[in-house]
């Protein structure tokens, strides 16, 4: 009886991972939107990207990271989960999700965490990052450029393929992305992201 017993609960166990791996991943998913959307908000109300607003009216997407993380990864490598957008006759697409880790972002000292959002101009940009495992900087013809503080940045910015924002005080131009992969996520995309979440953070896209 006792082998009974413990077969039934190791079946019992393995049962509930099954049906818990796929409730972690949406709420997993509903995290990314939900903080996305907060990093929406921060935009909305941070100088240096009020000058680079008509350049979101004509990009072709958006590619949002809440959390870059400083040692994210193993041996001390950093990045963040995010979530892509596309522009669509009606406003943005579906959100996509997407990895971003580099060994190095150049990120400047102290600085542990931060925001960012790639505003993604040209179709040649997409492109590439939507075929899989985009590095940035090692693509011909496909500049990026991050966005500083005041209208002259926004005019430099203005001619790139990508334009970054980050809402890290003071890290404008400390950040720097060469050598950083941008990689889709097959599992958490195998879903799409049609619920709440993902309506808001389009909304709120849209209103910008």
């Amino acid at each position: 009886m006792l082998k009974n017993f413990v077969k039934l609960a190791s079946a019992a166990a393995i049962t509930a991972m099954v049906f818990a791996i796929p409730a972690q991943a949406e709420s997993d998913k509903s995290e990314l939107l939900h903080d996305a959307n907060r990093v929406v908000n921060h935009m909305r109300h941070d100088p240096a990207f009020s000058q680079a607003k008509d350049m979101l009216g004509g990009a072709r997407a958006i590619y949002i990271v809440p959390k870059l993380v400083k040692g994210g990864f193993i041996f001390g490598a950093e990045g963040g989960d995010g979530v892509l957008l596309r522009r669509t006759g009606r406003g943005w697409s579906t959100p996509k999700f997407y990895g971003m880790g580099s060994a190095s972002f150049g990120l400047q000292a102290g600085l542990e965490q931060a925001e960012l959002v790639f505003i993604i101009n040209s179709d040649r940009a997409l492109r590439g990052i939507e075929s899989g495992n985009f590095k940035l900087g090692a693509n011909a013809g496909v500049t990026v450029v991050t966005l500083s503080g005041g209208a002259e940045g926004a005019t430099t910015a203005r001619g790139g393929d990508i334009v970054v924002w980050t809402s890290a005080t003071g890290a404008y131009g400390g950040l720097t992305f060469n050598g950083s992969v941008i990689s889709p996520d097959k599992d958490e995309n195998a879903v799409p992201a049609t619920g709440p979440e993902a309506q808001e953070l389009r909304k709120n896209l849209a209103s910008l």
